[in-house]
């Protein structure tokens, strides 16, 4: 039997969405988060523009508002690609970092209107899909 292209640790292989080309030329463009989710309203990555702009507004109720829907649309293109609610979701495939930004803003976001419990899963679950991920966000 070859091992070749096995997972030795027998967990889930990492799963890694698809590039937003369009999205990123408006984003380089300079487009308004608001813009942004209107025209790409599938994409956690415009969502996540979204959510931070409210949340460094300081309209937290709102930020975490955004910050859910991009949260949910990440967890539907996840299942799209095979993701079965586990797993690694690599910060390095930069794809995934709108995901992985709604998610991270999610968690600031519970913690600011003293949803601790959410905050703390939503913690465990950013650390469990890429350790690396929230150093990157808190920056």
């Amino acid at each position: 039997m070859s091992l070749a292209g096995k997972n030795l640790l027998d967990g889930p292989e990492p799963t890694y969405l698809e590039e937003e080309p369009e999205l990123k030329a408006r984003i380089e463009a300079g487009d308004e988060g608001e813009d942004l989710a209107r025209a790409f309203p599938k994409s956690s990555l415009a969502w996540s523009i979204l959510a931070e702009d409210a949340l460094n507004s300081g309209y937290t109720i709102e930020g975490y508002a955004y910050a859910r829907v991009g949260y949910h649309r990440g967890l539907d293109a996840l299942r799209g690609h095979g993701w079965k609610g586990h797993g690694p979701i690599p910060f390095s495939h930069e794809p995934n970092r709108g995901f992985l930004k709604s998610l991270y803003l999610l968690g600031r976001a519970a913690s600011a209107i003293g949803e601790q419990d959410e905050a703390e899963r939503i913690s465990t679950f950013l650390n469990d899909s890429d350790p690396e991920a929230a150093a990157h966000f808190s920056a």
